[in-house]
C-alpha cells in the first residue's frame, strides 16, 4: 500500500487488490497516460484531467503537479517508509547536514553563500586558496545555510568549521 500526502494536508492510501485500484478503501476507476511535454492525461471516475509535472524529486519521493491551474505537491510513502516511520525513524533526519570544514590549511578568497540561503547538493559555498590553487568547496547535501563562520581573506587551518548547515 502506498500512502501519499497532498499539499502537506490530506493523507490518502492507495493499493490494488485482485486487479482493482482502491483509494482510501474505495474502489476507483482511473486511467493514466503520459503525454508529451511533461503532461499526463488522467481519467478518474469518468472525468478527464490534464496534469503538468512541475517538479519530480525522486530522492525525496515528491512530485508537484499543476491540475486545472492549481498546484498540488504530493509526497509518496512506500511501505518501507511507513515501516521506518512507525519505528520512529526518519530517513531525512539521518541525512543530517554536517558542517563544512576546511579540508586543508589555506585562505578563504570568497564566501558564495549567506545565512538563511537554501542550497542544493553541488552548489559552491566557499572558494579556498591552498598551495596557490583555488578550490571551490561544494554542498554535500540539500540544506539551508545556518551560519557562515568565515569571511574573505581569513586564514583557516585544516578542519576549521567554515559553514554550518541545517
Amino acid at each position: 500500500m502506498l500512502k501519499f500526502t497532498v499539499n502537506n494536508n490530506a493523507v490518502h492510501d492507495i493499493f490494488t487488490r485482485e486487479g482493482q485500484l482502491y483509494l482510501n478503501n474505495t474502489p476507483v476507476n482511473w486511467d493514466v497516460r503520459e503525454l508529451p511535454d511533461k503532461a499526463i492525461s488522467i481519467l478518474y471516475n469518468n472525468k478527464s484531467y490534464t496534469a503538468i509535472i512541475e517538479n519530480l524529486d525522486k530522492e525525496n519521493k515528491q512530485i508537484t503537479l499543476r491540475i486545472n491551474g492549481q498546484t498540488h505537491t504530493i509526497h509518496i510513502q512506500e511501505p518501507i517508509d511507513q515501516l521506518l516511520s512507525n519505528m520512529g525513524l526518519d530517513m531525512h533526519a539521518l541525512h543530517k547536514a554536517e558542517p563544512i570544514k576546511a579540508p586543508m590549511p589555506g585562505m578563504v578568497l570568497r564566501v558564495l553563500v549567506q545565512p538563511g540561503q537554501q542550497i542544493s547538493k553541488g552548489d559552491g559555498l566557499v572558494v579556498l586558496e591552498a598551495m596557490k590553487m583555488e578550490n571551490i568547496l561544494k554542498a554535500p547535501v540539500n540544506a539551508i545555510v545556518k551560519t557562515v563562520k568565515v569571511s574573505p581573506h581569513t586564514v583557516v587551518e585544516k578542519g576549521s568549521v567554515l559553514i554550518e548547515l541545517e
